[in-house]
């Protein structure tokens, strides 16, 4: 598999190289960006010398669609919306990793403020939540944002199994500073964010939409939920923390056997005995689910972990690839947590 990847040198795009580079039938045969053009990525980069030392190149879909079999969009959301149709006309397949295909066209030109892609574009897109999507032989995969992805997994088992009072969800998510991407902002400067936490868009933030459109799914009756989103002075991670009601008095054993109802096949899910954190999974594509329930208020806290850059981006976007295509589901993202 001859993969391209337009927006090589943000956070995302660099996460990709690090793990394609491993994947045993995939290699990058182009890279694309806006700035640094006619540099080798190496030169730039120097911890890739000898693992990426292709030149980048301008954006080009004719020349993309002449040496790759899929490109991989990890540009800020505004710019795929307008660089895949080129893809979508001539059937080539495209992983985005912006939030530029998730939405109806209406629900991104509110929650992004910005034009969409033609209903007609978004229509081709597939929503990529990796445990959940059938994705074998799609060709246009939207992949889930980071919050997004940490929210979901916890919460579509118990919407699914019917558990949940649906007016007392509450998610208070955090997230490490990789997530605001490599754009210089004061909400982002050192100065702001080391030891300091701020919460931020609170009832307002771009996943909300997205989220709930996906929980829909698992229950078509849940009409809202709390959402909030903080800051971390960490430079990567995602902290999900889920509060709800339970419609009946239900045991651990019992909640435990939902999750693992829903996940048992699934190679990147773990059920941890205690409340997880985010050194248990940094650096690697999986997710850690723990919860706490008490019985004599029936509520329930889930925490869910995920590395952002990873299982919050490229590390989903390959397991996509991979379910595409009818690779090995764990190709190339054996990944051990770094933990320190």
């Amino acid at each position: 598999m001859r993969v391209s990847i337009v927006g090589v040198t943000g956070y995302s795009g660099l996460e990709l190289i690090k793990i394609l580079k491993r994947h045993p039938n995939a290699e990058v045969v182009s890279i694309h960006a806006t700035k640094d053009i006619g540099k080798r990525l190496s030169d730039i980069y120097t911890y890739l010398k000898g693992v990426c030392d292709l030149t980048i190149e301008a954006f080009d879909s004719q020349v993309i669609m002449s040496k790759a079999d899929l490109v991989f969009f990890a540009t800020p959301s505004g710019i795929a919306k307008d660089l895949s149709a080129d893809f979508v006309k001539m059937g080539f397949p495209v992983i985005d990793l912006s939030g530029d295909h998730r939405l109806p066209a209406d629900l991104y030109e509110k929650w992004y403020q910005q034009s969409p892609a033609s209903q007609s574009v978004l229509d081709q897109f597939v929503y990529g939540l990796s445990e959940f999507a059938s994705l074998k032989g799609k060709t246009f995969v939207a992949n889930p944002g980071c919050y997004a992805t940490a929210t979901e997994l916890a919460l579509i088992p118990l919407l699914q199994a019917g558990a949940v009072d649906r007016d007392s969800i509450i998610v208070d998510a955090k997230s490490g500073l990789t997530g605001a991407g490599k754009k210089l902002a004061e909400s982002s400067h050192f100065v702001n964010v080391h030891d300091n936490y701020v919460t931020y868009k609170l009832n307002q933030h771009q996943h909300i939409p997205e989220i709930m459109q996906e929980l829909k799914k698992a229950d078509p009756h849940l009409d809202h939920i709390q959402f909030s989103t903080s800051l971390l002075p960490v430079n990567r991670g995602i902290v999900a923390t889920l509060y709800c009601k339970l419609k009946a008095t239900l045991s651990e054993s019992d909640i435990r056997a939902i999750y693992e109802k829903s996940y048992a096949d699934k190679p990147f899910i773990r059920l941890q005995d205690e409340l997880p954190n985010l050194h248990q999974v940094i650096g690697s594509n999986i997710t850690d689910i723990g919860f706490v329930y008490n019985e004599r208020t029936q509520v329930l806290t889930v925490v869910t972990v995920i590395d952002n850059l990873v299982k919050g981006a490229a590390g989903q976007a390959v397991q996509n690839m991979n379910l595409m295509f009818g690779f090995q589901e764990t190709a190339g993202l054996n990944l051990v947590p770094a933990y320190v």
